[in-house]
């Protein structure tokens, strides 16, 4: 069954995840996506540690469903042979510093001269204006001056602290793949291509304002964030474990006490309203602890679920993957690669009734695809022997270990 984006095709010229993400979101609802690689070891991922059969698991958890051409974009036959494919293009994506990609020859205007109605699409990290547009960023950076660290360190006045899993590379990868698709529809129904702009800084600030902004939303009327933060978290250590809770209605609250057995925590004046529960939510969290260290994390949960409070266990990586609601929603899946072999990977996040994509294409060899896509943008045969042999495209070979 086609996935919902089959017949779109688009030129992928990103590195890393931010821009392979996104991609790779759009590879599985079903467009094509042509991966545009440097011959001389490709995506810098396609490196990294942790490999099987010449890949690594970066490389594959970004780049499936896609297929690669290798074109040495420092020699002019490789820019020209992207423009080409561009012409047979829908969209184009690029992660290239600013400025970079225009000194390739393969910005916007020059794109978008080989194929007027194209949907272009610039990722950065931290935009194309202002003092830090030409900087090198990588998530740590979006992570410090987005005001994330400071979040998550739980107020201005304690030490900042990283979020442990790269969410702005992560997070501007699903901000682009809405917006290329967005602009995609725009596109179908005017003609008319545009140029999409997503950088890492602006996406994680966008991401945070919705929960996470509020002493900013009054103008005139901000304060300082600690003064509405805990810092405690919602992390429950247990006799055997930990586990967490979260209540926030008078009826949850209610539920909770009895689950605890705790009913006098209902004369409290500390909590006898939602505004006062926030105002007092040290001494709310610390009491709740004293109780929960009291037995096991089936107990609690057990209790906690018939009287139906909001609550989890607390899991491991590895205890995640066998958990039965994981196994019942069919979100991890596990794929045959030709080369890395088996593969346990997450499935798209949506899914859909009437198109689901096709995950049964793994992430490409380096240059696997080359042939037979500068063949389809109108390559001859001798034009591509002729690029191969100058060492302008690259060879269909497995990526070393």
């Amino acid at each position: 069954m086609a996935g919902p984006l089959e017949g779109f095709r688009i030129i992928d010229l990103t590195n890393v995840v931010s821009g392979p993400l996104g991609t790779m979101m759009l590879a599985d609802q079903g467009a094509e996506v042509i991966k545009i690689e440097h011959p001389a070891g490709g995506d810098f991922t396609r490196a990294m540690a942790n490999r099987r059969g010449g890949f690594s698991a970066s490389f594959l958890n970004n780049n499936r469903s896609k297929k690669s051409v290798a074109l040495n974009l420092k020699d002019p036959r490789g820019v020209a042979a992207v423009l080409k494919l561009a012409a047979t293009a829908d969209a184009f994506v690029q992660n290239f510093r600013p400025g970079v990609v225009d000194r390739m020859g393969l910005g916007q205007a020059a794109v978008r001269a080989a194929n007027p109605s194209i949907v272009y699409c610039s990722i950065s990290g931290f935009g194309d204006k202002g003092p830090y547009a030409d900087k090198p960023v990588y998530d740590p950076l979006v992570q410090a001056l987005s005001g994330l660290t400071s979040i998550q360190g739980g107020s201005d006045d304690a030490r900042p602290r990283l979020v442990r899993t790269i969410i702005p590379d992560k997070l501007t990868g699903y901000t682009s793949a809405q917006a290329i698709t967005a602009a995609l529809l725009k596109r179908e129904r005017t003609g008319e291509g545009q140029h999409v702009k997503v950088s890492m800084l602006d996406s994680v600030i966008d991401f945070l304002w919705h929960s996470d902004m509020g002493s900013q939303t009054f103008v005139g009327g901000e304060f300082a964030q600690e003064k509405a933060a805990s810092f405690i978290d919602l992390i429950y250590e247990t006799t055997d474990g930990h586990i967490t809770v979260a209540v926030n209605t008078d009826k949850q609250w209610k539920s909770l006490t009895a689950a605890l057995e705790r009913p006098e925590w209902l004369e409290d004046p500390r909590f006898l309203t939602p505004a006062l529960r926030h105002e007092n939510i040290d001494d709310r969290l610390t009491l709740t602890q004293e109780v929960l260290a009291t037995d096991s994390s089936a107990h609690w949960l057990e209790r906690l679920e018939a009287h139906d409070v909001p609550c989890a266990p607390v899991l491991t990586r590895s205890a995640m993957i066998d958990h039965p609601q994981i196994r019942a929603t069919g979100i991890v899946v596990e794929l045959d690669h030709p080369q890395a072999g088996k593969v346990r990977q997450a499935r798209p996040a949506a899914t859909f009734s009437v198109s689901e994509p096709d995950l049964s294409h793994g992430a490409p060899v380096l240059g696997a695809d080359t042939d037979a896509l500068l063949a389809s943008a109108g390559f001859t045969a001798d034009e591509i022997a002729a690029l191969r042999a100058d060492g302008v495209a690259g060879t269909k070979e497995e990526d070393a270990a």
